[in-house]
């Protein structure tokens, strides 16, 4: 009976635990960033509502986003990619990390073409990727060759591999889903993955 009703309680600390584990960093990060911020908004907004610091933020950072995008963002793009043109060690760092955030949460979002690459043929061994580039040929890389890039789990990292084609398979999934199974380690499986 004991041994059955402790069985029960780590099955209902496995509901709640995440659960609670992320309502609890939620509401102190929540707190946290209120008590960052109200000091600087309380100079400018004489009422104290808690999370008004963080509204205030938010908002201004989304018009300072709208005007970027409608008003501002081409004249500051030409002089910046101007200057980041000009010193190369920067503009390759610079690059890369706009490219990697873009393909996450731009609007050209890159990886949204899960596959399953067969890595060795001897030992059957398969990756979860994304293509990112079908034609390389511009690298010199001649034959049916595919970009695959290969996140890593528990992670914010991974490896690009070029692959045969003919050793790429499709997968019939949404990529976020395939990216959440692949970076919890295959402990995110959502019913909707199949291939």
């Amino acid at each position: 009976m004991m041994k059955r009703l402790f069985s029960y309680f780590f099955q209902g600390l496995i509901y709640l635990a995440p659960l609670g584990i992320t309502l609890f960093v939620l509401y102190k990060a929540f707190v946290f960033l209120d008590d960052l911020l109200n000091p600087i908004v309380m100079k400018y907004i004489d009422i104290n509502f808690p999370g008004l610091s963080i509204i205030v933020v938010f908002l201004l950072v989304a018009l300072l986003g709208f005007l970027g995008r409608t008003i501002i963002a081409n004249p500051i793009k030409r002089i910046m990619n101007h200057i980041i043109n000009r010193l190369p060690l920067v503009k390759v760092i610079y690059t890369s990390i706009r490219d990697l955030l873009t393909a996450f949460v731009g609007k050209e979002k890159k990886f949204n073409q899960p596959v399953l690459v067969k890595v060795n043929t001897i030992s059957e061994l398969e990756k979860l990727g994304f293509i990112t580039q079908k034609d390389i040929s511009k690298l010199g890389v001649t034959g049916n060759k595919v970009a695959v890039y290969f996140p890593h789990s528990y992670n914010f990292s991974g490896e690009l591999f070029i692959v045969p084609e003919e050793n790429v398979k499709l997968i019939n999934a949404p990529s976020a889903d395939v990216m959440k199974f692949i970076v919890s380690g295959g402990v995110a499986y959502d019913d909707n993955l199949n291939n």
